[in-house]
């Protein structure tokens, strides 16, 4: 049995929490927002998964203290721009060789870190010891919370790190994968966001199943060239954590990201389709950061450029699928 904080009590926060408790860890969730942990309290339940009984071990907490001194992992589940200040709040809680677990997808804009090295950086000079890990691929937290089947890679540089984590969460529902590739797993989990919103708001704008997947796939090829030119590996982007997770982000029913490009299709603003949506769309969060690599690396990025065009430029969405569509001739060979 370990001994688990979890930093985040959103629906996937609290759905692999479950995860831990029903595999024997002992729990503890902390939140930064204090009626969150009086709900759980009170309804042991998420308000936007009510089907699935929180746990009844579980432990809430309203003092991040509580859910990190003495811990044997602390896990991040909170969205991608409130990682380093959580980090920045954990750190003085935290122990040398603690695991540290980022389930969280995103690149910090004004660094261009992935969040597991902006944990890293955080916390470092004060506890050098600490042992990095994430965990991420094709997992809606409504279908995790259901004890649905699912599949998802953990990821650490040190394979042992990895397997330790494989441990933790592989259950009869959960088959967990390892892989080294901690930077091209965390490159995929951000941008596979973005090309889920353009596949969204392929679908708003009443385009069929042909133009979707076309999105999908050249959305991919970008991903896989930035990530490549970073020093990722190739695998990981044919991987669960690569077209596993764009395939069930640009698809599901679940999908915030689809859902909110469908709304910016049908003729909502970014900022309209945002409430609508009501959560945390992180592909709109990782734009910025995306672009930002893209002119480093020099790597060409259309459907991602396109997106942005959308989202922050204020184009009409029509007009840039016809960009897309009538640009230069090119080679599926060429990226």
């Amino acid at each position: 049995m370990a001994d688990i904080g979890v930093l985040g009590a959103g629906t996937w926060g609290i759905a692999l929490a479950k995860v831990l408790a029903d595999n024997g860890s002992k729990v503890t969730v902390w939140s930064a927002l204090p009626e969150e942990i009086d709900y759980y309290n009170k309804f042991r339940c998420n308000p936007n998964m009510t089907y699935m009984k929180v746990p009844d071990t579980i432990v809430f907490t309203k003092d991040i203290a509580e859910a990190c001194t003495g811990m044997d992992a602390i896990m991040f589940a909170v969205p991608s721009p409130y990682i380093r200040k959580t980090a920045s709040a954990a750190c003085g809680f935290m122990s040398d060789g603690q695991l540290i677990i980022n389930v969280s997808k995103g690149i910090e804009q004004e660094t261009l870190m992935t969040l597991i090295d902006v944990i890293r950086d955080e916390v470092q000079a004060s506890h050098p010891n600490l042992r990095y890990s994430v965990l991420s691929g094709p997992t809606h937290a409504e279908e995790v919370a259901r004890d649905l089947p699912t599949c998802i890679v953990a990821a650490s540089e040190d394979i042992a790190v990895a397997e330790q984590l494989q441990d933790l969460f592989m259950n009869r529902f959960m088959r967990v994968y390892t892989n080294t590739d901690i930077r091209g797993v965390e490159i995929c989990g951000a941008l596979k966001n973005i090309v889920a919103l353009a596949a969204g708001i392929c679908v708003g704008l009443g385009y069929g199943d042909n133009a979707k997947a076309a999105l999908i796939t050249r959305g991919l090829v970008e991903m896989r060239h930035l990530g490549t030119e970073m020093g990722c590996l190739d695998e990981t982007f044919s991987g669960l954590t690569g077209l596993g997770d764009l395939i069930v982000t640009a698809m599901s029913v679940h999908s915030r990201n689809n859902r909110c490009g469908q709304l910016i299709g049908g003729g909502m603003s970014a900022e309209e389709a945002v409430k609508n949506v009501g959560m945390v769309v992180e592909g709109i969060n990782a734009i910025p950061a995306a672009l930002a690599l893209s002119s480093k690396y020099g790597v060409d990025m259309p459907v991602i450029a396109a997106v942005n065009d959308i989202v922050n430029n204020g184009y009409s969405a029509e007009s840039v699928a016809r960009s897309l569509m009538t640009g230069e001739r090119k080679s599926e060979l060429d990226f």
